[in-house]
């Protein structure tokens, strides 16, 4: 059998793509900050990189010396980008309805003005959220944070639409610096399971493992640790649910792989 293939879209530093689970959008997560969400997508459509100018800058982290330098998950392009460029938090170019692009920076709690690299990409499983794990370029923090689709027109016409919402969030352990550590959503979409040192962590929206559409708050709030299991003797970089059992499974540096049984 010979594949058909050819390129649909490019774009510098990618770490992580996915698509919605209705295929109507395409989420590419890079190395320096940036969240790419291409809207109404049409995979018959090739795009080209070189017609959205603010992918050629770079955020720039708190001091020009800062940046961790020979890390495998960082871009190599340390030029300070335009300001004007970061004014709106998201912008969005492309005349087309069918596949316009949206460059969004996460909020990320306690890292303004700062630079972040966004190094796992999830999405809840309904299509109702987007689950990331940045850390700073200078690898000082680590955070997990779920952002909300926002669908409608923005409120103003001359506004950049922005689809994200930040909804909950919680400080990683930050163990293990340079290496990427892989979240993932339970297949109900009411668990999350995080990488967090030598184990892993279960996290919920609130104490009652709701649906996140059941308990979405006014105000960004912190994500309710339900339990912490260390099981490792080396740093934790991948965990995933079963999408058919109550098992969940993580995998370690050493190369050990863990299985889990959770009971409520």
């Amino acid at each position: 059998m010979v594949a058909h293939t050819r390129s649909f879209f490019h774009t510098r530093y990618l770490m992580r793509m996915r698509l919605t689970p209705d295929c109507s959008k395409m989420l590419i997560s890079t190395s320096s900050g940036y969240l790419l969400i291409l809207h109404d997508l049409d995979l018959t459509q090739s795009l080209e990189v070189g017609s959205y100018r603010i992918l050629r800058a770079r955020r720039t982290t708190a001091s020009p010396d800062s940046a961790t330098s020979g890390s495998p998950r960082r871009g190599n392009d340390s030029r300070p980008a335009s300001n004007k460029l970061f004014s709106p938090a998201s912008q969005r170019e492309g005349g087309s309805p069918r596949n316009s692009l949206e460059v969004v920076t996460p909020e990320i709690p306690g890292e303004r003005d700062r630079g972040n690299c966004i190094t796992s990409l999830q999405l809840h499983p309904k299509g109702l959220a987007t689950l990331i794990r940045c850390s700073s370029n200078t690898d000082d923090q680590e955070w997990t944070c779920v952002y909300e689709f926002q669908e409608g027109a923005p409120v103003r016409a001359v506004s950049p639409r922005c689809s994200l919402k930040l909804t909950h969030y919680i400080e990683e352990a930050n163990v293990g610096r340079g290496y990427i550590k892989e979240l993932c959503f339970s297949p109900d979409g009411r668990l999350i399971c995080s990488p967090y040192g030598y184990g892993i962590r279960l996290m919920a929206f609130d104490d009652q493992c709701s649906e996140l559409v059941d308990c979405l708050p006014k105000e960004s709030s912190c994500l309710k640790e339900i339990r912490s299991i260390y099981s490792h003797s080396d740093v934790v970089l991948t965990t995933k649910f079963s999408p058919t059992h109550c098992q969940l499974a993580s995998g370690c540096l050493s190369g050990r792989v863990s299985l889990y049984q959770p009971k409520f």
